[in-house]
């Protein structure tokens, strides 16, 4: 075979397989649990428009974390974008005082913009310590969300909160525990206020998944995924058992979204998605 002949048939075997991947029939599952992506489980060098077709072509309902500009794609595949910017930024957020001013005018901002997008949730943070003490802490954070969750409840739109890991990935990051948070949720006292309870960080911070999630299901809005440890596709690598963390959840009559959000290591980052779909589809 010539370099030519070579070159051409490998351009080839690529169109074919790409071609074969855009006529591949959607993958049906049982959908007692509606589940999303997070755009890093794709791994890199995927278009956005990729991205959004291949998860629905796996099953997905949603897409969380993406901006106004690739909402159109995303509804062009049948996929809500279930997770977006509500106020504050991760480390410089709701328990910083001189921030409320600036925070008040992102939600007043994104929250109707959500609404009328159709997008059920926007995302908030705590915010680093930075010396504060977890009830200075609470203190700050219902200052400023009591104000704002009114106009959450009047867009019926949920403002959620996110639980992560201060161990190893956010360190000095606030709203490190589920008791915190709910906490704050019951302060706020407003179903428009929940947590963000991601699986991956409160392994690490507290164990015990199952347990916390159906003593506080209450408070909980939206959840993600992950394995620990190194917040990859869980496998038989990984300390949990995401089928019956699934389960739990789904048997508590859960109505919301559950979004994959782990880095993959493998090399068919499709394929491991259908995998990680499949073990939650209980």
């Amino acid at each position: 075979m010539t370099r030519k002949d070579f070159l051409f048939s490998a351009s080839a075997a690529t169109a074919a397989a790409l071609s074969a991947q855009e006529t591949e029939p959607k993958v049906q599952r049982k959908n007692r649990l509606k589940q999303g992506v997070c755009g890093g489980v794709f791994g890199r060098g995927m278009s956005m428009e990729d991205r959004a077709r291949h998860a629905a072509r796996l099953g997905a309902h949603c897409f969380d974390l993406q901006g106004p500009d690739n909402w159109p794609i995303l509804k062009k595949y049948g996929l809500v974008p279930t997770m977006v910017s509500g106020g504050g930024k991760l480390t410089d957020a709701c328990n910083d005082p001189s921030l409320h001013d600036a925070i008040r005018k992102q939600f007043a901002e994104n929250i109707p913009r959500a609404k009328r997008e159709g997008i059920p949730n926007v995302i908030t943070f705590s915010g680093n310590r930075r010396g504060k003490s977890d009830a200075e802490g609470l203190d700050n954070c219902y200052t400023v969300l009591k104000d704002v969750v009114k106009i959450a409840e009047d867009n019926e739109v949920t403002i959620c909160m996110e639980l992560l890991n201060s161990k190893v990935d956010h360190k000095d990051y606030q709203c490190d525990h589920t008791a915190w948070g709910v906490e704050l949720c019951k302060r706020v006292n407003s179903p428009r206020f929940k947590l963000l309870y991601d699986i991956y960080h409160m392994q690490i911070m507290e164990g015990d998944i199952i347990r916390t999630i159906r003593q506080n299901f209450s408070y909980i809005g939206h959840f993600h995924t992950a394995g620990n440890p190194g917040r990859h596709q869980f496998d038989d690598t990984q300390e949990m058992s995401y089928k019956a963390i699934a389960q739990a959840i789904v048997d508590l009559g859960y109505t919301g979204y559950l979004c994959h959000e782990y880095s993959p290591t493998t090399p068919d980052p499709l394929k491991t998605l259908d995998e990680m779909m499949r073990i939650c589809d209980v």
